[in-house]
C-alpha cells in the first residue's frame, strides 16, 4: 500500500484528521484512559508556538484516506545545565543561558488498521526534515513510560535517546478554598515583572524558552504568582522588580498559570462504575455537609479543563513552602474554571514537595527522548546536549502540552 506524506490543509483535511485523533484516543478495553478533545482544531496543540507544522499520511489511489498525523514545532531554548560567569559559583544567580534551536514532535497518531507498515516512521522522518530546514540542532518528544510502541519507534528506529524523566503531578480542584499558610504572602506579577525575574533567575534552566515574553503575553497565561515570606519588605510593599532582584528575600518561589482549556479538554473514559460511583459519592457528601469540607472529586468523566503551572522556580531554605503557597492560590483561582491543577517537574526538582498530587491522576515517569539532527554542527558552547547530565529543574513550555 502506497502512502504519501504532505502538509495538513485545514480546508480539506480537518474532519479526517479529527477522525484519526478520535480513533487513536480509544483506550484499552476495561481500563480507564485519559482522552483529549482538541475542540475542533487539529492544530490547537502547536498553534501557540513560534513556528509549527502538521503533516498527514494519506493513502494513494482513487479513494484517498488520511491514516496518520503528526504535529511539530520549532523554538529556541536553553540547553546548558550549568554555565557560571567569571567569578561565579554556579548558583542560580550566576548562571547564564546557552541557547539552541530544537524541534518538538507531538501528536503522532496512526490508525490501528495502518500500523506496523512504516507510516509513523515516515511521518517522523518528514517532520525531522522540516526541523532541519528551520536550522534546528535537536529534536525531542515526550511519551508515557508505558507507551512501548512509541518508545520502540523513536528509540529503536528513529535514533532518539532517553533523555529526561520528569513527573506529571495532578491534583483535583476541590469545592472548597485552601487556606493560605501564614508564613507566606503571594503577589500577582504583571508579565513584564515576571519576564524580568524569569530571565535573571531561571533562564539557564533546561528547556527555558527564549521567547518567554510571548508565553507570558499569551491570553491563555492566566497569571504569574510570586510567594515571599510574610512580613518581609516585598510582602509589605513591592519594591519594584529591579530592587527585588538586587536584594531578594531569603526564600521565595514563583510559577505561572496556563489555562489549557483554551487548547483542549480532557475526559476520563473507560472507568468502572464503582470508581464513578465513589467519585460521585464524595460530591454528594460535600453538598449535604459542606461544613465538613470533604475533599470532593470533580466529575472527570465528562469533558473538563485543566490549569497548568509552569515556570516553577525559587530560592532559599523555605522555597518549597513558598511553592506550596503559590499552588494553593492557583487552586483557589481554578475553582469554577478547571477540574484539575497540574504541573510537570524534574525528578530532583527542589520545590517538588510543595506541589500536591493525587497518585491515581499523576504520571510518575514521563519519558522525554532527544536526537541530534545534524552531526556536522559544531559543538560550540553547547557540546553534545544528548549526552549531558540532567539538571535539578526543567522548564516545561505550556504551549506544548
Amino acid at each position: 500500500m502506497a502512502i504519501t506524506v504532505r502538509e495538513y490543509d485545514a480546508k480539506t483535511d480537518r474532519s479526517a484528521a479529527e477522525a484519526v485523533d478520535r480513533m487513536c484516543e480509544v483506550g484499552t478495553s476495561g481500563k480507564a484512559s485519559l482522552c483529549m478533545d482538541l475542540l475542533g482544531d487539529p492544530l490547537s496543540r502547536v498553534r501557540h508556538s513560534p513556528a509549527y507544522l502538521m503533516l498527514v499520511a494519506e493513502t494513494t489511489g482513487p479513494v484517498k484516506e488520511i491514516v496518520g498525523v503528526v504535529r511539530g514545532s520549532v523554538k529556541v531554548i536553553a540547553c546548558s545545565r550549568n554555565n557560571p560567569r567569571q567569578g561565579g559559583g554556579g548558583t542560580m544567580k550566576s548562571r547564564t543561558p546557552v541557547y539552541t534551536k530544537v524541534g518538538y514532535v507531538l501528536g503522532l497518531r496512526v490508525l490501528p488498521s495502518h500500523r506496523r507498515i512504516g507510516v509513523g516512521l515516515e511521518l517522523v522522518k518528514r517532520m525531522e526534515d522540516w526541523f532541519r530546514e528551520k536550522a534546528a540542532e535537536y529534536a525531542y518528544m515526550a511519551t508515557e513510560k508505558g507507551n512501548a510502541a512509541s518508545l520502540r519507534l523513536f528509540t529503536g528506529r528513529c535514533g532518539y535517546t532517553k533523555f529526561r524523566t520528569p513527573s506529571i503531578l495532578v491534583h483535583p480542584v476541590f469545592a472548597h478554598r485552601f487556606a493560605l499558610p501564614r508564613c507566606a504572602a503571594v503577589l500577582r506579577l504583571p508579565p513584564a515583572y515576571a519576564e524580568a525575574i524569569y530571565r535573571r533567575r531561571l533562564s539557564a534552566t533546561e528547556f527555558f524558552p527564549r521567547d518567554i515574553d510571548a508565553v507570558l503575553a499569551n491570553p491563555l497565561s492566566v497569571a504569574t504568582l510570586l510567594a515571599v515570606p510574610a512580613g518581609c519588605a516585598a510582602a509589605e510593599r513591592w519594591p519594584g522588580v529591579e530592587a527585588f532582584l538586587a536584594a531578594p528575600p531569603e526564600s521565595w518561589a514563583m510559577a505561572s498559570v496556563w489555562d489549557s482549556g483554551g487548547v483542549f479538554q480532557l475526559e476520563v473514559r473507560g472507568a468502572s462504575r464503582l470508581r464513578r460511583a465513589a467519585a460521585a459519592a464524595t460530591r454528594a457528601a460535600d453538598r449535604a455537609a459542606p461544613w465538613l469540607r470533604i475533599p470532593s472529586v470533580p466529575d472527570l468523566f465528562r469533558p473538563f479543563r485543566a490549569w497548568f503551572l509552569y515556570g516553577i522556580g525559587g530560592e532559599g531554605p523555605e522555597a518549597a513552602s513558598m511553592a506550596a503557597a503559590v499552588w494553593r492560590v492557583a487552586h483557589n483561582g481554578a475553582m469554577g474554571a478547571a477540574a484539575v491543577v497540574a504541573a510537570e517537574v524534574a525528578e530532583t526538582e527542589p520545590l517538588r514537595q510543595g506541589i500536591p498530587r493525587w497518585r491515581r491522576l499523576s504520571v510518575a515517569e514521563d519519558v522525554w527522548c532527544v536526537k541530534r539532527l545534524a552531526e556536522e554542527y559544531s559543538d560550540g558552547a553547547v557540546g553534545d546536549w544528548t549526552k549531558s547530565a540532567p539538571g535539578s529543574s526543567i522548564f516545561v513550555d505550556p504551549r506544548e502540552l
